[in-house]
Protein backbone atom coordinates (compact mmCIF):
# COMPACT_ATOMS: atom_id res chain seq x y z
CA UNK A 1 0.00 0.00 0.00
CA UNK A 2 1.20 3.13 -0.90
CA UNK A 3 1.52 5.95 1.67
CA UNK A 4 -0.73 9.16 -0.12
CA UNK A 5 -1.44 12.11 1.28
CA UNK A 6 -5.14 13.04 1.64
CA UNK A 7 -6.39 16.07 -0.13
CA UNK A 8 -7.41 19.07 1.45
CA UNK A 9 -11.30 19.58 1.54
CA UNK A 10 -12.80 22.13 -0.99
CA UNK A 11 -15.29 24.19 0.61
CA UNK A 12 -18.61 25.69 -1.43
CA UNK A 13 -21.36 27.95 -0.78
CA UNK A 14 -24.67 27.02 -0.25
CA UNK A 15 -25.29 28.98 -3.33
CA UNK A 16 -23.33 26.54 -5.83
CA UNK A 17 -25.42 23.22 -4.73
CA UNK A 18 -27.07 21.64 -7.48
CA UNK A 19 -30.17 19.45 -7.25
CA UNK A 20 -29.14 14.96 -6.79
CA UNK A 21 -25.48 15.75 -6.05
CA UNK A 22 -23.87 14.20 -3.42
CA UNK A 23 -19.68 15.21 -1.59
CA UNK A 24 -20.05 18.20 -0.91
CA UNK A 25 -18.20 20.62 1.94
CA UNK A 26 -20.13 23.23 3.76
CA UNK A 27 -19.83 25.65 6.57
CA UNK A 28 -23.07 26.52 7.98
CA UNK A 29 -24.80 28.29 10.86
CA UNK A 30 -27.47 26.28 12.24
CA UNK A 31 -30.70 28.90 12.08
CA UNK A 32 -33.36 27.22 13.67
CA UNK A 33 -33.91 23.26 14.59
CA UNK A 34 -37.11 22.01 14.77
CA UNK A 35 -37.63 17.79 15.71
CA UNK A 36 -40.65 16.41 13.10
CA UNK A 37 -40.23 12.63 14.43
CA UNK A 38 -39.49 11.25 17.60
CA UNK A 39 -40.50 7.74 18.34
CA UNK A 40 -39.74 4.00 19.73
CA UNK A 41 -39.36 1.12 17.95
CA UNK A 42 -40.82 -2.04 18.92
CA UNK A 43 -36.91 -3.64 19.79
CA UNK A 44 -36.58 -0.53 21.71
CA UNK A 45 -34.27 1.52 19.15
CA UNK A 46 -35.67 4.90 19.11
CA UNK A 47 -35.72 6.86 15.92
CA UNK A 48 -35.72 10.92 15.73
CA UNK A 49 -35.75 13.29 12.92
CA UNK A 50 -35.17 16.51 12.88
CA UNK A 51 -35.11 19.76 10.11
CA UNK A 52 -32.60 22.43 10.65
CA UNK A 53 -32.30 25.79 8.77
CA UNK A 54 -28.60 26.28 8.18
CA UNK A 55 -26.95 29.44 6.01
CA UNK A 56 -24.27 31.39 5.34
CA UNK A 57 -23.59 34.32 3.63
CA UNK A 58 -25.33 33.20 0.21
CA UNK A 59 -28.30 31.09 1.02
CA UNK A 60 -30.50 28.89 3.19
CA UNK A 61 -31.35 25.83 2.94
CA UNK A 62 -33.11 22.38 4.94
CA UNK A 63 -30.77 19.82 6.57
CA UNK A 64 -32.33 16.72 7.42
CA UNK A 65 -30.25 15.76 10.76
CA UNK A 66 -31.09 11.86 11.97
CA UNK A 67 -30.24 10.35 15.46
CA UNK A 68 -27.15 11.66 17.14
CA UNK A 69 -26.66 14.15 14.29
CA UNK A 70 -29.36 16.23 16.09
CA UNK A 71 -27.47 16.89 18.84
CA UNK A 72 -24.73 18.16 16.57
CA UNK A 73 -26.93 20.79 15.34
CA UNK A 74 -27.69 23.15 18.18
CA UNK A 75 -29.12 26.70 17.15
CA UNK A 76 -26.81 29.33 16.49
CA UNK A 77 -23.77 26.80 15.91
CA UNK A 78 -21.57 26.81 13.06
CA UNK A 79 -20.71 23.44 11.70
CA UNK A 80 -18.70 21.88 8.70
CA UNK A 81 -20.72 19.56 6.85
CA UNK A 82 -18.66 17.33 5.26
CA UNK A 83 -19.25 14.72 2.26
CA UNK A 84 -22.95 15.94 2.11
CA UNK A 85 -25.87 15.03 0.08
CA UNK A 86 -28.60 16.84 -1.50
CA UNK A 87 -31.58 14.86 -1.61
CA UNK A 88 -35.02 15.73 -3.27
CA UNK A 89 -37.99 15.41 -1.63
CA UNK A 90 -41.12 16.24 -3.42
CA UNK A 91 -38.48 17.97 -5.56
CA UNK A 92 -37.28 20.25 -3.28
CA UNK A 93 -33.69 20.01 -2.03
CA UNK A 94 -32.86 18.30 1.10
CA UNK A 95 -29.35 17.95 2.62
CA UNK A 96 -28.05 15.08 4.16
CA UNK A 97 -25.13 13.68 6.44
CA UNK A 98 -25.51 9.87 5.62
CA UNK A 99 -22.84 7.30 7.10
CA UNK A 100 -20.02 8.16 5.26
CA UNK A 101 -20.08 11.70 5.97
CA UNK A 102 -19.71 13.84 8.92
CA UNK A 103 -20.77 16.84 11.08
CA UNK A 104 -17.48 18.83 13.08
CA UNK A 105 -18.14 21.88 15.05
CA UNK A 106 -16.48 24.87 13.45
CA UNK A 107 -14.65 26.96 15.75
CA UNK A 108 -12.74 30.61 14.66
CA UNK A 109 -15.73 31.17 11.94
CA UNK A 110 -18.33 33.51 13.24
CA UNK A 111 -21.26 33.75 10.73
CA UNK A 112 -23.84 36.58 12.29
CA UNK A 113 -27.10 35.69 11.80
CA UNK A 114 -28.02 39.03 10.30
CA UNK A 115 -25.42 37.73 7.47
CA UNK A 116 -27.41 35.03 6.37
CA UNK A 117 -29.32 35.64 3.10
CA UNK A 118 -32.34 34.64 3.67
CA UNK A 119 -32.86 33.30 0.23
CA UNK A 120 -33.90 29.58 0.99
CA UNK A 121 -32.78 27.75 -2.32
CA UNK A 122 -35.28 24.52 -0.36
CA UNK A 123 -37.96 26.64 -1.22
CA UNK A 124 -37.27 26.28 -5.36
CA UNK A 125 -39.31 23.06 -6.36
CA UNK A 126 -37.72 21.68 -9.55
CA UNK A 127 -38.88 19.45 -11.97
CA UNK A 128 -37.36 16.52 -13.81
CA UNK A 129 -36.98 17.10 -17.73
CA UNK A 130 -36.75 14.52 -20.53
CA UNK A 131 -34.22 16.00 -23.09
CA UNK A 132 -34.94 13.10 -25.37
CA UNK A 133 -38.13 13.16 -27.50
Amino acid sequence: MTNQEMRKPVFIKLEDVQPATKGHNIVVKVVERKIVLDKRRTNGEGLRIAECLVGDETATALFTARNEQIDQMPEGAVVALRNCKVNMHKNFMRLAVDKWGVIKPVENVDLPTEKINSRNISAVEYELVNVNK
